[in-house]
C-alpha cells in the first residue's frame, strides 16, 4: 500500500467515525432526555391510576391494570438503561478509532513531499488544515464524551456500584420441629394474625406460632431471669420477618389455614394502627409489635397478642442526625415499610430517614442513632434481624451497599462490612452452615454470605440484576436466590471447603429454569 492510500484510508477511517461518534452521542443525549422526563417512579398517568384505587379499594381490575402498567414502565425504563450503557461503550470504541484514524493520517501526511520542494505558503496551509482537522476531532470528541458522562453520572443515581462473631452453637437437627401450642386466654384453638390496612386485622395464625411451650409461672421465672437468646427461643417466638431466622419457616403446628377478616371467620379481634405501615407483625411471648408513620412522626407499637389492646407506643425522636425534612418516599414503600425485630429484651426498629431505635418490651427507649438517610428512590424496606447480641441492618443504597452490626445493648457500632453490591429492597437471612451461623444477603448483582461475628464475607455469587426485592430462600445448606429479571439460581453452601475470599469459585451451582416442576 502506497502512503497515499494510506492517506486516503486513513481520512475515510476517521470521517466514518467522527460521524459515528457524533450519531451515537447525540442518541445517547435524546436517550438520556427521554428517561428524564419520564421517570416510571414518578408516572402521572401511575398516580392517576393510584388515586382512583383510593376511591375504588375493591377494584381489583383496577389492581390489576396498576400493576401491568407500572411493569411495562419499569421494563421500558431498564430497556432504556441498557440502550444507555451499550451506547457508552460504543461511543468509546468510536473515539479510540477516531484518534487512531487521525494520528495514521497526519504520521502518512508528513512524507508526502520533500522540505525543500514545499512553498512556505503551503506549509502555512498544511498547519491550518492541520489545526482545523485537530479542533474538530477534538470537538466531536469531547461532544461524545460530554454526553457519556452526562448519561453514566445520571444513572449512577440508580446504577451505581460499590466504590471501595462465628457463632458457636449445638447443630440444629434436620427437619422441622414441630412444636406444641397452648391456648390463648379465651381457650380459642385460633391463633393470630396481623393484616396491616386501614383497619389491622388480628387473625388466630401468629399468635399460635408465638405462643411458646411455658406454662404461666415458667414465663414470669423467666423474665426475673435474664436469658440469652437461642435458636430454640427463637422458634417457639416469630421474630422477625418471615418468622424464625427470616427463613420462612414455622415450627408449629395446630394452625389455620382459613380466615376472613370481613365474615369474622377464625378472627380472635380486631385492633387498629394509629399509623400506616407497610411492615409485618412480630410477636414474644404475649406482645405483637409493629411500626407506623407518616410525615409527621415515626412510631412503634405493642399490643397485647391475646385481647388486642394497645398496650404502649413509642416514639422515634429527638434523634441526633435525624434529617429535619423527610426523604422523598413512594405511597407503596412509606417511611416505616422494614419489620421489627425483637430479642425478647429489647424491640428494634428501622425507619427510612435511616433513624435506628430500641425500645425494652415495657415501651422504654433504650437507645437511639441515625445511620444516615438511605439514598433509595422508593425507601428504605429491608427488614432487621438480631442474633448474637447484635442487630444486623443491610443498608444497600444507590451510593453502594453495606452491612452493619450494632451492638444491641447500646447501639454502638460492632462491625461494618462494605459490599460490592448495588441497592436492593431484600432483607437479611440467618443460617446456620456447618455448625455456625452466618448472614445472607441479595442484592444486584450479587448474593453473599457473612461472618456474623466479625462481618467477614464467606462466599459471594455474582448472579441477580435489575430490582431485587424478594429475600434468599435457605433449607439444608441450599440458598436459592430469584428475581423478575435474573434467573434462578441454588447454591450449596454447606461444603467441606474452607470458607474464604475465594468461596465463589468452590461454591456448586445449579440453575433452575422457573418451571410447573420446580
Amino acid at each position: 500500500m502506497t502512503n497515499t492510500d494510506k492517506i486516503k484510508l486513513a481520512q475515510n477511517i476517521a470521517v466514518i467515525a467522527g460521524l459515528f461518534s457524533a450519531v451515537v452521542a447525540l442518541l445517547l443525549l435524546l436517550n438520556f432526555w427521554q428517561i428524564s422526563k419520564s421517570d416510571p417512579i414518578e408516572s402521572k398517568a401511575l398516580e392517576v391510576l393510584v388515586e382512583r384505587l383510593k376511591q375504588e379499594p375493591s377494584n381489583d381490575g383496577l389492581k390489576t391494570e396498576i400493576r401491568n402498567y407500572d411493569l411495562l414502565a419499569r421494563k421500558a425504563y431498564f430497556n432504556s438503561q441498557w440502550q444507555i450503557k451499550t451506547g457508552a461503550l460504543m461511543l468509546l470504541f468510536g473515539a479510540i478509532i477516531l484518534a487512531f484514524a487521525l494520528r495514521v493520517y497526519y504520521s502518512a501526511k508528513a512524507k508526502i513531499d520533500s522540505p525543500d520542494k514545499i512553498m512556505e505558503n503551503e506549509i502555512a496551509s498544511r498547519i491550518l488544515a492541520q489545526k482545523g482537522i485537530i479542533i474538530v476531532g477534538a470537538v466531536v470528541f469531547l461532544f461524545a464524551f460530554a454526553a457519556s458522562f452526562a448519561t453514566v453520572n445520571y444513572l449512577d443515581k440508580f446504577d451505581v456500584q460499590n466504590a471501595l462473631a462465628t457463632e458457636e452453637s449445638q447443630p440444629e437437627e434436620q427437619g422441622i420441629e414441630v412444636v406444641e401450642v397452648g391456648n390463648i386466654q379465651n381457650d380459642s384453638t385460633a391463633t393470630i394474625q396481623a393484616e396491616v390496612v386501614t383497619d389491622s386485622i388480628i387473625d388466630n395464625t401468629v399468635s399460635e406460632q408465638a405462643t411458646p411451650v411455658q406454662t404461666a409461672s415458667e414465663t414470669v421465672q423467666a423474665k426475673k431471669t435474664a436469658v440469652a437468646l437461642t435458636a430454640e427461643l427463637i422458634k417457639k417466638n416469630h421474630n422477625s420477618f418471615r418468622g424464625p431466622f427470616s427463613q420462612a419457616v414455622v415450627y408449629h403446628k395446630n394452625i389455620p389455614t382459613k380466615w376472613d377478616g370481613t365474615a369474622g371467620t377464625n378472627i380472635a379481634w380486631k385492633s387498629p394502627i394509629p399509623k400506616h405501615g407497610y411492615n409485618s407483625p412480630v410477636i414474644w411471648d404475649d406482645k405483637i409489635f409493629v411500626a407506623g408513620s407518616d410525615i409527621q412522626s415515626r412510631e412503634v407499637y405493642c399490643f397485647n397478642r391475646n385481647d388486642g389492646k394497645l398496650l404502649w407506643t413509642g416514639k422515634a425522636d429527638n434523634i441526633q442526625g435525624s434529617p429535619t425534612n423527610p426523604p422523598k418516599v413512594t405511597e407503596d414503600t412509606g417511611f416505616s415499610a422494614p419489620t421489627l425485630t425483637t430479642d425478647g429484651k429489647n424491640v428494634y426498629a428501622i425507619f427510612a430517614t435511616g433513624d435506628v431505635i430500641a425500645f425494652d418490651m415495657e415501651g422504654k427507649r433504650v437507645w437511639a442513632k441515625n445511620l444516615g438517610v438511605p439514598d433509595n428512590h422508593y425507601g428504605h424496606s429491608s427488614s432487621l434481624i438480631v442474633w448474637d447480641n447484635k442487630l444486623f441492618i443491610q443498608y444497600d443504597t444507590n451510593k453502594g451497599g453495606k452491612l452493619i452490626a450494632l451492638k444491641t445493648a447500646t447501639g454502638d457500632e460492632a462491625w461494618q462490612t462494605a459490599r460490592a453490591s448495588k441497592i436492593s429492597w431484600a432483607s437479611p437471612v440467618l443460617a446456620q452452615v456447618d455448625g455456625k451461623y452466618q448472614i445472607i444477603l441479595t442484592a444486584d448483582p450479587i448474593v453473599a454470605g457473612y461472618d456474623v461475628q466479625t462481618g467477614e464475607e464467606l462466599w459471594q455469587v455474582k448472579c441477580m440484576m435489575g430490582e431485587v426485592g424478594p429475600s434468599v430462600g435457605f433449607a439444608d445448606g441450599i440458598v436459592v436466590a430469584a428475581n423478575e429479571y435474573a434467573k434462578m439460581v441454588a447454591m450449596d453452601v454447606k461444603t467441606k471447603e474452607t470458607f474464604g475470599k475465594t468461596m465463589n469459585i468452590c461454591l456448586k451451582l445449579q440453575v433452575f429454569l422457573p418451571t410447573t416442576e420446580w
